[in-house]
């Protein structure tokens, strides 16, 4: 394998490598300035190959032109920019936006260190439905991501939503060229092996075939782990490798069963786009909206949404700011989807109001009163 670039070095005379970001069996991660955009951080990706002969560099990167092209033409805002791609002697590179944050590996690490809880149901719809369209967005241009899981979803400094990093169409590809021989030219040879135990589906682990339904599926289990707080090994029965989630967490039975169904071994009894989940999500939220009242598990009393607001006092934007920070504090980075979520269900609410109805959203009820000491309502 080709040594690691050092820090320093500048690559095609425009991408100076600042440090590693990562390193797998494809390659590795640099995060670098570019010189030609006054040191505007971007991310390196380096293809390494394991097989030099000379033909398979040169079909290698015609293939890899060729992919990175199809990657180049993604414009979404959840989807890191892809801004170049380009080769230098034998190492093939992507250049792609530069995401600042974390990814909901890190920030489940964090959850369960601080709260002691993993995310909640509330979060994790909202969180499947914030990356449900990101999914409908790239199928519909036949791209599928073959590497979702929590340490390729970020939680970015700028934004609410999440971003979907790290494709594998590109992983794959190059793979398959480097992984042929002349003695070993079988389609089993050359299926794809991008993805993660745990997270990638049977048909892509076994057969190295991959379609919608199977991001579907890498997506089902990431909502799991952050349901659950366990990796996914520890939530598959080891004799029958069956599911066995049901055991670890108590959530809704809607919920439940599009996880089943999103979890199915079969691809074809999955859901086969993801507008058929995030609209049986929809479909769900709105029949517990419709039948349900708000109910309070946490000792704080329910809103009173009866109450005369003829005399309320509009919340001035200082205030809210206010909320989301403390919010912040306690329940993550979901905080500004929380706080949304709550002014779009009651419109007409006041301070007082606006403060319980978020208390009810924080799981701890330790952290919930916290929160109402610190925006200082007694």
């Amino acid at each position: 394998m080709l040594q690691e670039i050092n820090p320093g070095t500048l690559v095609n005379n425009r991408y100076q490598v600042q440090k590693v970001l990562g390193q797998g069996g494809f390659g590795r991660t640099y995060l670098a300035f570019d010189v030609q955009r006054f040191d505007e951080a971007c991310v390196l990706k380096e293809f390494v190959p394991e097989n030099t002969k000379e033909d398979l560099v040169r079909k290698s990167r015609e293939l890899f032109e060729r992919e990175a092209k199809i990657l180049y033409q993604i414009n979404h805002p959840q989807i890191p920019k892809f801004l170049a791609w380009l080769t230098e002697e034998d190492r093939l590179f992507i250049v792609q936006e530069y995401i600042q944050g974390k990814t909901y590996s890190e920030l489940l690490y964090d959850r369960l260190s601080q709260q002691k809880v993993p995310f909640s149901e509330a979060e994790v719809i909202q969180w499947l439905q914030d990356l449900l369209p990101v999914l409908t967005y790239i199928h519909l241009q036949n791209i599928i991501h073959r590497d979702i899981s929590l340490d390729n979803v970020m939680f970015s400094n700028k934004q609410s939503k999440p971003v979907l990093i790290d494709f594998g169409v590109v992983k794959e590809k190059v793979t398959e060229i480097f992984s042929t021989t002349e003695h070993n030219a079988s389609p089993f040879a050359r299926g794809s092996i991008v993805g993660k135990v745990g997270y990638s589906p049977p048909e892509q682990i076994y057969m190295g075939q991959c379609y919608p339904c199977s991001d579907i599926y890498a997506l089902g289990v990431s909502a799991l782990v952050l349901l659950t707080g366990k990796m996914p090994n520890l939530l598959i029965d080891y004799l029958t490798l069956k599911w066995q989630w049901r055991s670890h967490i108590s959530i809704s039975e809607p919920l439940g069963k599009i996880l089943d169904k999103m979890l199915a071994e079969q691809p074809a009894q999955r859901y086969q786009s993801a507008r058929e989940v995030l609209s049986a999500l929809q479909s769900m939220v709105l029949g517990y909206t419709m039948t349900n009242e708000p109910t309070r598990t946490l000792g704080i009393p329910p809103l009173n949404l009866k109450r005369d607001t003829s005399t309320k006092t509009p919340i001035n934007p200082e205030f809210l700011e206010l909320c989301r920070q403390e919010l912040t504090r306690s329940v993550g980075p979901f905080a500004s989807l929380l706080l949304e979520e709550v002014l779009t269900r009651f419109p007409n609410i006041n301070c007082s109001q606006l403060v319980e109805a978020l208390m009810a959203e924080i799981p701890h009820p330790q952290r919930a009163e916290e929160f109402r000491k610190r925006m200082k309502l007694e």
